[in-house]
């Protein structure tokens, strides 16, 4: 989001991803498996709220079965060996965003884990909060004026200093200039 969001602007950007939280507390889902459930497919979403804007309205078994799919999937992200389960449904509701690719999964593990990992410490640290919300829609005509809380700038999470030896870079070279290896190592070693 742009520079100068308020916290009552991630409040509403993310209204879509609260009902879908409050859908699956709705019908029992425990509020951990509810969290980690709508970041995985707030992460699939990737902010193009395909799946967001369905999950509301779907039937009590129809979010129940989503949030096994959801769970079976986070469980298989967190093992070595990854063989997707199936996911008709949350499939069918990414066909918006061209659907879910079982080997995009298995390339990307750890990019969707930390993805994941990231909404939940990231805009999930509002999205979940419902003394915050509670307060969001008290104050959301502006008829009870405006709240210092909600008016406050978003600071997503401050990135994580990552070790060098974890470090990794991308480089490309033209087809029609060689370079050597040397020439390589010299210039990083400048």
């Amino acid at each position: 989001m742009a520079a100068g969001a308020t916290v009552r602007d991630m409040l509403f950007l993310y209204s879509n991803a609260r009902a879908a939280y409050e859908r699956f507390i709705e019908i029992g889902s425990k509020p951990g498996l509810a969290r980690n459930a709508v970041a995985l497919l707030l992460w699939l979403d990737q902010g193009r709220d395909h799946v967001m804007r369905h999950l509301p309205g779907l039937t009590r078994d129809a979010v129940i079965h989503l949030g096994h799919e959801a769970k079976a999937v986070l469980d298989r992200l967190h093992q070595d060996n990854l063989l997707l389960p199936p996911t008709p449904l949350m499939s069918a509701l990414c066909q918006d965003g061209g659907g879910i690719d079982p080997g995009a999964f298995a390339f990307n593990q750890g990019l969707i884990v930390r993805g994941v990992a990231e909404i939940l410490d990231g805009v999930g640290t509002l999205i979940f909060d419902d003394r915050l919300y509670r307060l969001y829609h008290r104050h959301q005509t502006g008829l009870l004026g405006r709240h210092a809380e909600l008016e406050e700038p978003y600071v997503g999470r401050l990135p994580v200093a990552v070790p060098e030896d974890c470090r990794s870079m991308f480089i490309t070279f033209s087809r029609g200039q060689s370079v050597e290896r040397d020439e390589i190592f010299d210039y990083f070693r400048r």
